[in-house]
């Protein structure tokens, strides 16, 4: 069983799929629990690998847009990230942003970038597009072909972390325990009592929901790394 170390794990969707493929996850601190990234200094030679997604908003579309608009983003840290790896120096890394964040580079490792689409490639019913930087000391790129599902017969747009809903080109916003039920822990792939008994407000559950990876496409990049690094270590 592979160490994965987890930064900023948020509520931990992707930590949730990596444990359903057998990885044992260990999560390092988040704003969320009071944590801070920032402070963090993980222990050398501990981890085979290293997961995790820093904040979208320094690279995404609409956190350019606030950020025109005079509104506080939050900033890029994707640097925390390279920084964890390269003191925890593991076997592998991998980590997952938006299409618009550039590709991470981290000294000593080389990097292969996946975009997936979680109802086209993972058989989610959620439509939401994000990218995977895979990074091992020799390379080697995700296997993904194999084990790629039918595309779901149900489509549901993306949920966000601010409950934004499109109709006609307008946007409204909903923010209510039905919402939550009905249709972001669904599309997330998640049941509906998730967070039931959480310290959370329901607008709170929304935001953390909303920003976390949807459950299939967790399992289905899980696999592939699971896949790729069984390769690598039979060879080395």
């Amino acid at each position: 069983m592979q160490l994965v170390l987890s930064l900023f794990p948020g509520i931990g969707l992707l930590d949730m799929a990596f444990e359903q493929e057998g990885f044992c996850v260990v999560r390092g601190p988040d704003l969320l629990w009071g944590g801070d990234q920032r402070r963090f200094h993980p222990p050398a030679g501990k981890f085979d690998g290293v997961i995790g997604g820093d904040p979208c908003p320094a690279h995404s579309h609409l956190g350019l847009v606030s950020a025109q608009a005079g509104c506080e983003v939050s900033p890029d840290l994707s640097g925390e990230f390279a920084r964890c790896v390269i003191e925890a120096s593991p076997e592998w890394w991998l980590r997952e942003n938006v299409p618009g964040a550039p590709m991470l580079s981290v000294d000593g490792y080389a990097t292969r970038r996946t975009e997936l689409e979680n109802r086209l490639h993972c058989g989610g019913i959620q439509r939401r597009r994000r990218v995977f930087d895979f990074g091992t000391r020799a390379g080697w790129p995700l296997a993904l072909e194999w084990w790629r599902p039918a595309v779901a017969a149900q489509c549901v747009p993306t949920v966000t972390a601010n409950a934004t809903i499109w109709k006609g080109g307008r946007a409204f916003g909903d923010k209510s325990d039905r919402y939550l039920r009905d249709v972001m822990l669904p599309a997330q792939g998640l049941p509906a009592d998730f967070l039931s008994d959480a310290p959370f407000t329901v607008a709170g559950k929304i935001r953390v929901v909303g920003n976390g990876v949807p459950l299939p496409m967790g399992r289905a990049i899980a696999k592939a790394v699971k896949a790729a690094t069984a390769t690598e270590r039979q060879i080395a």
